[in-house]
Parts: C-alpha cells; sequence; structure tokens
C-alpha cells in the first residue's frame, strides 16, 4: 500500500524544511563542518559530511568533539524544525566504533518526546554502510525572550 499525504502532512514538511533551512544559513559551525542536509521531517532530520584531514586526532580518526558537533547540529535542526527557537539544554553522547578520515558520515536524529517547553532527541551516527559509530542523546529547552526591565 502506498503512502499517501495529506496537505497537513505536506505542509508540516515544508514548514520544518523551512525552518532547518533557516537555521542553517545562520548556522556558521554547521557550514564550517561541511555538513549537508540529506532529509527533513518535523522532529527528524538526516545530515552528511565527509570527515577531512582537520578533523582527525592524533590517531588519525575524526576527533570525538567533531564527531559530537556533528550529531548535535542533526539534534539542533531536528528540535528547531517546528519553528519554534530550541536550545540544548543537555546532551550525551557514546562512542561506538572510530571514524576514519575520508569517511562520508550521515547523523540521524529521531525526536522521542517534544512538549512546548522541552524535547529529547536521539542521533545515531553512522558509517555509508550503515554501521553505527557513535549514538547521542540530547535534551532540548525552549528559548526564552529577554526579560524585560522595570
Amino acid at each position: 500500500m502506498a503512502h499517501e499525504t495529506t496537505p497537513a502532512v505536506d505542509d508540516a514538511a515544508k514548514r520544518a524544511r523551512a525552518a532547518v533551512q533557516s537555521l542553517y544559513v545562520e548556522d556558521q559551525a554547521s557550514q564550517a563542518l561541511g555538513i549537508e542536509i540529506i532529509d527533513v521531517a518535523p522532529g527528524r532530520v538526516r545530515i552528511a559530511m565527509t570527515v577531512r584531514a582537520d578533523m582527525v586526532n592524533g590517531y588519525g580518526m575524526c576527533h570525538g568533539g567533531i564527531v559530537f558537533a556533528f550529531a548535535d547540529s542533526a539534534f539542533a535542526f531536528a528540535c528547531n524544525s517546528y519553528g519554534d527557537p530550541m536550545v540544548a539544554a543537555g546532551a550525551s553522547i557514546e562512542f561506538l566504533a572510530p571514524t576514519p578520515r575520508d569517511e562520508r558520515v550521515i547523523a540521524t536524529a529521531v525526536e522521542l518526546s517534544r512538549s512546548s517547553r522541552h524535547g529529547i532527541y536521539d542521533v545515531a551516527v553512522t558509517n555509508a554502510a550503515g554501521a553505527v559509530l557513535a549514538q547521542f542523546r540530547g535534551r532540548c529547552s525552549r528559548l526564552r525572550g529577554p526579560t524585560p526591565t522595570a
């Protein structure tokens, strides 16, 4: 059976793509990593990048901080895909396998829970063959505007 879309689903997907693109345009860190946005849906994002020579540590594998930043970008795009300003409130990562230079990696962020103020997202970082290299979990909070002064 084919998956049918409705105008509401199509509109939500368009809004999610627009929200992520708007964030990406201002995200110099993600751009500097060479991140490519592959797929966007409300609460779900897939991105990719290639591990460059300037990203490897003394052992010739991608620096853990770069892997974390890559996963964190996927998390940020996913939790902001509704257009509400959300920022990280906490995150953790488990490194499961090394990521060599020139490896194309993919991060898939998936929403586990979301309210108007908080959300939890899992991000799997995989190689091109689909092997999981790292597992990231992020918790976000809604960004509050400036507090008016008296």
